[in-house]
């Protein structure tokens, strides 16, 4: 207990003199606590009103996204407002902190990587940078397992502009088969219009150095980079999507209980993953909104 509360919880029996003698406060400091009562009562209540609003941003009833953290909490929260009413970050973090309204955490990591018997190799055109910056000039693609409850999984294919971090296009099947990958990439191709002089970056997985996808990528006019093999890190930004999709989706459970659930959650989650959820690395807006914003300024910067 505060040491100063129980000084005002027992004062009228023992006295503050004595009382504070005991429990080894100054007077001078008991008095000052008790003068900031108020203060405290109030902050007390302004952190009840966050913390409400805060559950209201994190319920998915209400539109809201249950993996929010502190940073995206925060940039809903500043959203519109005037400068003198925007809430700092570090009072959302304690607060979310004190009372546990911490995003969701994915607990743990799966490799889907097939070893790659062809022999076939291609530089690593990025070198780990995977800055953002103009759209449709690179891409980064992966494949993760999405658990169903009978013990199959199905599997995603994704393809990542990592200009403005929007997924361009992305497939869903019960195998890893070659046709996986290329419906992703067809997808963002189908999406964007072209992909010509793009480069699309990934593992050294099988299905990614097959040669009917070397072919797609040339008929698409779409150059190959992969990074080290072995090396997760070479790819980790599409490493780091795969995360957040199991983390938000699956919000700690084993798995989804059928396939139809999997695909419809997936399908809602990649439309709000480009028109709402807010990324950090552009400035805590959503994809569409940052690509919007960069093809209002290039006339400007021609």
């Amino acid at each position: 207990m505060n040491r100063f509360q129980f000084v005002e919880d027992h004062k009228d029996a023992w006295g503050v003199k004595r009382l504070c003698e005991v429990v080894e406060v100054a007077r001078s400091s008991f008095y000052a606590w008790l003068a900031a009562a108020p203060t405290r009562a109030a902050r007390a209540a302004a952190d009840a009103a966050l913390v409400a609003r805060i559950q209201v941003l994190q319920d998915p009833a209400r539109g809201g996204d249950r993996a929010y953290g502190a940073p995206r909490v925060t940039a809903d929260l500043n959203e519109g407002t005037t400068p003198g009413d925007r809430v700092n970050h570090k009072r959302v973090a304690r607060v979310m902190r004190e009372h546990g309204l911490a995003g969701i955490r994915l607990r743990k990591r799966v490799r889907t990587t097939l070893p790659d018997q062809s022999g076939r190799r291609f530089p690593d055109l990025l070198g780990r940078g995977f800055s953002i910056g103009v759209p449709c000039r690179r891409y980064v693609g992966d494949i993760t397992y999405l658990p169903i409850a009978d013990g199959t999984n199905l599997y995603l294919a994704s393809c990542i502009d990592l200009g403005s971090r929007k997924l361009a296009g992305w497939s869903m099947a019960d195998h890893m088969r070659t046709e996986l990958v290329e419906d992703a990439l067809k997808a963002a191709w189908h999406e964007r219009g072209t992909l010509a002089g793009t480069v699309f970056h990934s593992d050294h997985g099988a299905v990614y150095t097959s040669k009917a996808y070397a072919q797609l990528c040339t008929d698409l006019g779409v150059t190959q980079s992969m990074g080290a093999i072995g090396s997760s890190a070479d790819n980790a930004l599409a490493e780091s999507f795969n995360a957040a999709l199991k983390r938000e989706l699956l919000e700690g459970r084993a798995g989804f209980p059928d396939a139809p659930t999997a695909y419809r959650a997936v399908f809602r989650w990649a439309n709000r993953y480009n028109t709402r959820r807010r990324h950090c690395a552009i400035g805590n807006i959503a994809p569409n909104a940052y690509e919007a914003a960069a093809s209002a300024t290039l006339p400007e910067a021609a």
